[in-house]
């Protein structure tokens, strides 16, 4: 009776190695290429902030052309919201997100118009600074969740991240408003 033949793994390993290693480069291409749909950047209006203070935030996202995001409070329970998420940095804290309305567009793959959010969008928030902050450079960090689509196809759900740097500094110095393109207009909290 004849030992049963040893089956060697190494032996497979170099081709199914280069299959893999075609399969990646094949498929990363396709995965750099996926479009920049929505850009944005996180401000304040002012040039700093005192302890025991509130100063207006606002997000300033552009939406793409051609493309757009649902609304924060979606027209049907299926689609997902467009979402402001902070992480908790002490000694800042967001108060209440406000959302612009969103704009009924009628499209193709849906029978009845939906609210979205298409090209400028501002979503703002108080940030309250605790009473006890020292002075100092503090950074808040989060992300724009969101769902884009055009009319034809959604692409899968993702984040734009953002991060906002908030400079504390002694109540006997000033602040300078900045960032008035932005916030004229943009509603109290």
């Amino acid at each position: 009776m004849r030992p049963p033949r040893a089956f060697s793994v190494a032996s497979t390993l170099p081709a199914g190695c280069a299959l893999l290693a075609g399969l990646i480069a094949f498929a990363t291409p396709g995965l750099a290429q996926a479009p920049v749909v929505v850009s944005g950047h996180w401000v304040l209006e002012t040039d700093g902030a005192h302890a025991g203070s509130t100063v207006k935030t606002a997000v300033v996202a552009e939406v793409a052309p051609g493309y757009h995001i649902n609304d924060h409070v979606p027209s049907l329970d299926y689609l997902i919201p467009t979402e402001l998420k902070i992480a908790p940095a002490a000694p800042l804290a967001l108060g209440p997100v406000l959302y612009p309305k969103g704009k009924a567009e009628k499209f193709t793959f849906l029978e009845q118009p939906i609210s979205v959010y298409e090209g400028r969008l501002l979503v703002s928030a108080p940030l309250k600074v605790a009473a006890d902050a020292q002075p100092g450079v503090y950074t808040l960090k989060g992300a724009l969740a969101y769902q884009a689509c055009n009319d034809h196809a959604c692409l899968p759900p993702t984040n734009l991240p953002l991060s906002l740097v908030v400079k504390v500094v002694p109540k006997s110095e000033s602040v300078k408003r900045v960032n008035s393109d932005v916030f004229t207009g943009v509603k109290s909290n």
